[in-house]
C-alpha cells in the first residue's frame, strides 16, 4: 500500500492552482497550472489500500485506484500508468472531464477530505505521454473481421481501441470535419486543450484504427449499406436531441440551443472560419441550466468579452455538505464552484423562465422570470414574482432527451425505448442483428466515464459476437449501476 501513515500525517487535499483569472480569461488554454511532483505524491499517499476499496465501485470502469496510488507515491510513474491503462482507455480525458464519483465513494471521505483521485489519474497519464511511454498496442493477429463505429465520442473511440487491438479491422464514421465528437466540439479548451486529444488519435491510428469524418451514415451510406459492409456496427452517436424550453418568445432571434454555441465557437478557436458566429462579444448574456455544459457557455461567454453572464437554474441552490438522502459512497449533490463560475457572472436559483421579450427588430433583449414553487411535487412559476432580466444572447444547457431517431431508415429500423434511447441487451447488441449500441445512445446523457466503459463493454460483445468468445475486459452491462451513480 501507499505511506501506511499517509491520511495520518497528510489531512487535507491538495490541488494544482488554477490560474489567476483576469490571465486565463485572455486565452483558452487549459486553467490550472502544472502540479508539483512532490504533492501529487503526497496525496497518493493518502490511499489507505482499503480493504473494500469502495472507489472501485464509485467508478464505471473499476479502475485500480488504490494500486496506481501506491506506484505514484513509490514514484514508479511507469508501471503507475500502466495499472491506469489496464481498465481506462483514455485517462488524460477522464482525469480531465470526469466529474470523480470515484472520490464520493473514497473510504478516507468518510470523515476527511478525500483522496485527490482525479489528479493524481491525469497526472499519470500527463507524463506517460510526456515521457514517450504511451506506445501503440498492436493487436497479435488479425481475424479477418471488419467493424464499423458510427460516432467519435468517448464510447465510440473506446470500442474502436479495444475492437482493433482485438485484430479487427476498424472504421471509425463521425458526420462532422474532425475526429473526436463532444470531446472535440462540446468540450471547450480551457477544460480540454485539443493537443491531448489529437495525441490520442494518433496512437490509435497507428495501432490500425481508420477514421472516417465528414461520413454522415444515414446520409453519405445508408445504414442498410454500412451492416451489408461490415460484419458488425457499433452505434456510439450519443444522446443530441437537446431538451428546448417551448414558452413565448421561443422562437426569437438570439435564442439557441447551448450545444450550437459552444461547436461554433470550438471550430473559431482551432482557427477554422465560421460564418456568423454566434457570439457573447459585447452582450448580455444568460445561460439557462445549471450544469456542466451551462458552466461551458459560462466561460465561453467570459473569453468572448460578454458584457454580464447570468446563470439561471430552476430548482434549489445545493448544500455545501453531502446530503442526509445521499451518505456515503453514493455521489451527493453539493453546491460546486467550477472554474468558469469564479470567472464573473451571477448565478440564479429557484428561476423559472416564463417569457422570452422581443425588441422592435424582432430580437430578444430579455427574460420574464419567476420564482419557482413546488406545487405537488412539480416546480411550477410562482404568482406575483415575475421580473425581467436583460439579454442580447440566450442559451438554453438544459440537458438532452436522447439520440436522433430519424437518423436510421430502410431496413435498419432498431427498437427505442419508452426513455427515448436504443434498445439493447446484456451484450449491447440491438434488435438488430449485428448492431451493436454503446454510451448515452443507449443510456441516455450520462458521465464519459459511463461512456468509456460502456464502448469497452460493447466492444467485448461485438467480439464474442464476431468469434464465439472474446478475452476483452467488459466492465458494465447495460442493467449495472455503480453504487449511488445514476445517469444524468
Amino acid at each position: 500500500m501507499a505511506d501506511p501513515k499517509g491520511f495520518l500525517k497528510v489531512t487535507e487535499r491538495e490541488l494544482p492552482a488554477r490560474r489567476p483569472v483576469p490571465v486565463r480569461i485572455m486565452d483558452w488554454k487549459e486553467v490550472y497550472q502544472p502540479g508539483d511532483t512532490a504533492v501529487l505524491r503526497r496525496q497518493a499517499g493518502r490511499c489507505m489500500d482499503c480493504g473494500i476499496p469502495f472507489c472501485h465501485s464509485g467508478c464505471p470502469l473499476g479502475n485500480l485506484i488504490p494500486e496506481w496510488n501506491d506506484l505514484t507515491w513509490r514514484g514508479e510513474g511507469r508501471a503507475a500508468s500502466e495499472r491506469l491503462h489496464a481498465t481506462n482507455n483514455f485517462p488524460e480525458f477522464t482525469g480531465r472531464l470526469c466529474p470523480a464519483p470515484c472520490e464520493s465513494a473514497c473510504v478516507l471521505g468518510i470523515n476527511q477530505p478525500a483522496v485527490t483521485i482525479k489528479q493524481v489519474e491525469v497526472s499519470i497519464a500527463d507524463d506517460a505521454f510526456a515521457k514517450g511511454w504511451i506506445e501503440p498496442e498492436l493487436p497479435a493477429r488479425l481475424t479477418g473481421k471488419t467493424v464499423a463505429v458510427v460516432g467519435s465520442g468517448p464510447a465510440g473511440l473506446a470500442a474502436a481501441q479495444q475492437l482493433t487491438r482485438a485484430g479487427h479491422t476498424v472504421a471509425v464514421f463521425e458526420r462532422d470535419d474532425r475526429i473526436g465528437g463532444l470531446l472535440r466540439y462540446g468540450i471547450p479548451d480551457f477544460k480540454m486543450e485539443k493537443g491531448i486529444l489529437d495525441t490520442r488519435l494518433r496512437q490509435m491510428q497507428e495501432e490500425g484504427t481508420r477514421f472516417r469524418a465528414g461520413v454522415e451514415i444515414g446520409v453519405d451510406i445508408s445504414w442498410d449499406d454500412l451492416r451489408a459492409r461490415y460484419d458488425a456496427v457499433v452505434v456510439c452517436t450519443g444522446s443530441t436531441v437537446p431538451r428546448d424550453l417551448p414558452i413565448p418568445g421561443r422562437d426569437l432571434d438570439g435564442i439557441h440551443f447551448a450545444m450550437e454555441y459552444l461547436v461554433e465557437s470550438n471550430k473559431a478557436v482551432a482557427g477554422d472560419p465560421v460564418q456568423n458566429q454566434i457570439t457573447a462579444e459585447g452582450k448580455h448574456v444568460v445561460v439557462i441550466g445549471g450544469g456542466d455544459t451551462g458552466a461551458d457557455c459560462i466561460g465561453t461567454a467570459h473569453r468572448q468579452g460578454a458584457l454580464s453572464v447570468t446563470n439561471l437554474a430552476i430548482g434549489r441552490q445545493p448544500g455545501t455538505a453531502r446530503p442526509e438522502h445521499q451518505p456515503w459512497p453514493m455521489m451527493p449533490t453539493v453546491f460546486e464552484v467550477q472554474s468558469a463560475h469564479e470567472e464573473g457572472g451571477e448565478r440564479v436559483y429557484l428561476a423559472s423562465t416564463v417569457e422570452f421579450l422581443a425588441n422592435d427588430a424582432g430580437e430578444v433583449r430579455a427574460l420574464r422570470v419567476a420564482e419557482t414553487e413546488f406545487v405537488d411535487g412539480r416546480r411550477v412559476p410562482k404568482s406575483g414574482t415575475e421580473r425581467e432580466i436583460p439579454a442580447d444572447l440566450v442559451l438554453i444547457a438544459m440537458g438532452f432527451t436522447g439520440p436522433e431517431q430519424d437518423r436510421f431508415g430502410g431496413d435498419t429500423r432498431p427498437r427505442f425505448t419508452e426513455r427515448g434511447v436504443l434498445a439493447r441487451d446484456d451484450e449491447y447488441a440491438s434488435t438488430e442483428s449485428g448492431l451493436f449500441v454503446a454510451g448515452d445512445a443507449g443510456r441516455g446523457q450520462s458521465l464519459i466515464v459511463w461512456a468509456i466503459a460502456e464502448g469497452r463493454a460493447a466492444a467485448a460483445g461485438v467480439d464474442r459476437y464476431l468469434m464465439g468468445e472474446t478475452v476483452l475486459p467488459a466492465p458494465v452491462r447495460p442493467t449495472d449501476l455503480a453504487i449511488g451513480l445514476q445517469p444524468a
